[in-house]
């Protein structure tokens, strides 16, 4: 059965997308950490990071970083955290999240944004990308 973000890539399922290129997607999470809180994923459906092939698995760090970058560019904050969980979808994804504090990162405090501030959001940081 397809994950949800297999369903997303697929289009099934609307997201704020930040990037896309052959191999990988980016879009808003939808129920955020912070303000940009963006998952990077894979397009081939794999569990666990570690369990990507080495390629998907560089690839997926590369395609982050330039995402990260953007973020950071676009949202005032003072750095961006990667995280790797992966319990919530069983689908290989990387958090990036614009943080300011420690408790930033901690999936406990979540930030409520209307469609038209993701729809902003999305815009900011797509235009920072290189």
């Amino acid at each position: 059965m397809a994950t949800i973000f297999t369903k997303i890539i697929n289009g099934e399922i609307p997201c704020y997308k930040i990037a896309e290129d052959e191999n990988f997607l980016a879009f808003l999470d939808i129920n955020p950490n912070a303000i940009g809180h963006t998952l990077c994923i894979p397009k081939k459906e794999i569990d666990k990071l570690l369990d990507l092939d080495e390629e998907t698995y560089m690839g997926l760090m590369i395609f982050a970083r330039k995402v990260g970058k953007a973020i950071e560019a676009a949202i005032d904050c003072k750095r961006v955290g990667v995280t790797v969980i992966g319990l919530e979808v069983p689908h290989a994804h990387v958090h990036l999240i614009p943080l300011n504090e420690m408790s930033d990162a901690t999936f406990q405090r979540k930030v409520t944004l209307e469609k038209a501030a993701f729809e902003a959001v999305a815009a900011r940081i797509r235009a920072k990308m290189l």
